[in-house]
């Protein structure tokens, strides 16, 4: 274990040891996880081992988030700085870049030389997608880096998912906007998870093509030019995706088709839940105030947290985005979901179960405190929600 150290005139000796710093390893290999139902499958000939990955995803991890709980502890400010410049947490985002690809191509290929049936292959193309979408979680935190390599395995990353638009998209657009009416990103109470899509999937892909072609505009460079970064992470998609239809035949385009649509829905559930309902205040002057830790959904659950670089410590991403996932911050009194994020994508696909979950948190939030003025709500639901609440608090008042 490596010891940080600090010598703090007020506190004197201040020491810190990351005693996960080896077990961030398990980001690393997690877009990986499809290979365990391909093995399982190769060893035993059953194709229900393909639906495994799938298992691990939405039932163990919750179940383990469940088992180890949260991790409430936060490394000292005093040694974030020496933690910070440690390159072993950026090695590891770059090692994980190609673990995607790997995992991609190696689906494809099984696909393509097993004798399936029509369920076993699309057991293995959702759970190929599933892994790419998790390169997204990989982009996201590398596109928030200012280093250009950084920024270039993350745009080569997302091109496995075929979301070249999201790091502009996300950094410029949706950092700005989140927790607001304006935002395609952030989710309101009301909406289930299925209309979000239908306006989170294109709003992004618009969004992130105009932020894309203002940004070349101030350069003076055509928008339909090799300086496009949307249009550089498209290419290699197309040569990727066209290159496996090519190299194993025309049933890659159903794998791609399926691969695809998981992979995007990867990003729209946690979109979905990380901002549910949350809503910055508008100053006087018509602007927003600044996005502050309680305008996010957080989750310090053990398990889930080291497989998604602490992607769910989201409240201290958002109110200081370019702080790294090694340093993340556990508050106080900011909203919780109540499992990790796998545990919570499933809770959301069932909206009426969502809606009864979180619904009474986001109305218990201590800066909202049944003032349902401070609720992102979706417009068409405002008076019904507003009349079920008023009765509910009447009859059961919100405590201070």
């Amino acid at each position: 274990m490596k010891t940080l150290t600090f010598e703090s005139p007020e506190k004197g000796a201040i020491s810190f040891v990351d005693k996960r710093r080896w077990l961030w390893q398990l980001s690393m290999v997690y877009p990986l996880f499809p290979l365990v139902g391909i093995g399982v499958h190769h060893l035993t000939g059953y194709q229900a081992a393909l639906f495994l990955p799938i298992v691990l995803v939405y039932g163990v991890i919750p179940l383990l988030d469940w088992v180890f709980g949260e991790d409430l502890n936060n490394p000292p400010e005093e040694v974030v700085p020496e933690l910070s410049q440690d390159n072993y947490y950026r090695r590891l985002l770059h090692l994980t870049g190609p673990m995607h690809f790997v995992s991609f191509f190696v689906c494809a290929y099984w696909l393509a030389t097993q004798d399936l049936t029509w369920w076993g292959f699309v057991g293995l193309a959702i759970a190929a997608g599933v892994a790419s979408g998790l390169g997204l979680n990989t982009s996201h935190e590398l596109g928030h880096k200012a280093n250009k390599l950084d920024r270039l395995v993350a745009k080569l990353v997302l091109a496995v998912s075929g979301y070249g638009h999201f790091c502009i998209e996300h950094n410029a657009g949706h950092h700005r906007y989140v927790a607001t009416p304006d935002d395609s990103a952030s989710s309101k109470m009301g909406e289930n998870i299925y209309e979000f899509a239908l306006r989170e999937i294109p709003g992004g892909f618009k969004r992130g093509w105009e932020l894309e072609k203002k940004r070349l505009q101030r350069k003076g460079k055509s928008t339909w030019s090799i300086h496009n970064d949307l249009l550089q992470s498209y290419a290699l998609t197309a040569v990727m995706q066209i290159g496996v239809v090519v190299a194993l035949g025309w049933m890659m385009l159903p794998f791609l088709i399926i691969h695809n649509i998981f992979a995007w829905w990867q990003l729209t559930s946690a979109n979905y839940i990380e901002h549910y309902g949350l809503l910055r205040a508008k100053r006087d002057n018509g602007k927003y105030e600044s996005c502050q830790p309680h305008h996010s959904w957080n989750s310090n659950h053990i398990f889930s947290n080291l497989v998604l670089y602490q992607l769910e410590r989201h409240s201290d991403h958002h109110a200081h985005p370019t702080r790294q996932y090694q340093s993340l911050r556990h508050f106080e009194h900011v909203p919780e979901l109540p499992n990790g994020y796998f545990g919570s994508f499933l809770l959301a696909y069932i909206p009426w179960l969502w809606f009864k979950i979180m619904d009474p948190k986001l109305l218990a939030l201590n800066h909202i405190q049944g003032d349902m003025s401070k609720i992102n709500i979706l417009p068409r639901k405002r008076d019904a929600l507003v009349n079920k609440y008023a009765r509910v608090m009447e009859a059961q008042p919100v405590s201070a």
